[in-house]
């Protein structure tokens, strides 16, 4: 006797309960086992061989949404930190930004002679460190 070879090898795979009920519906409504059609699937979506056949099947890989909650999940990529040195010397808007204050109360602060700053023209600027040490002495009651 002959010994016959199959055409087909078995997969065992676990899947996420909410893709199995669409493979079953799905293979219910077209009227054809679940068998041919993942079969059509890989077949129509999976190419191994070609750079942008990989490309694309790395892209469904890494879903954006997972399937039991349809939350965004997390993004794979790179990410490159650039630590910002703040400048030396601010004008009021960026003063008020580092001390998490109005604009306008750190002018009039300025004006009042309670933080340090030089009023240059029409505008005011202020030291980092000054304000650093200003921030650090205590009030004086």
């Amino acid at each position: 006797m002959s010994k016959k070879t199959s055409s087909e090898s078995a997969l065992f795979v676990r899947l996420p309960a909410t893709a199995v009920d669409k493979l079953d519906r799905a293979a219910e409504a077209l009227g054809i086992r679940k068998k041919d059609l993942v079969a059509r699937l890989v077949s129509r979506y999976v190419d191994p061989d070609s750079r942008r056949g990989l490309h694309e099947l790395n892209r469904t890989a890494i879903p954006n949404v997972t399937f039991e909650t349809h939350e965004p999940a997390a993004t794979v990529g790179s990410y490159s930190f650039h630590a910002h040195d703040p400048p030396e010397v601010l004008n009021a808007e960026q003063a008020a930004y580092f001390l998490q204050l109005d604009e306008a109360i750190v002018t009039g602060l300025a004006e009042a002679g309670k933080l340090p700053g030089r009023k240059l023209g029409d505008v005011w600027r202020f030291s980092r460190g000054a304000l650093v040490a200003w921030l650090s002495t205590p009030e004086k009651k």
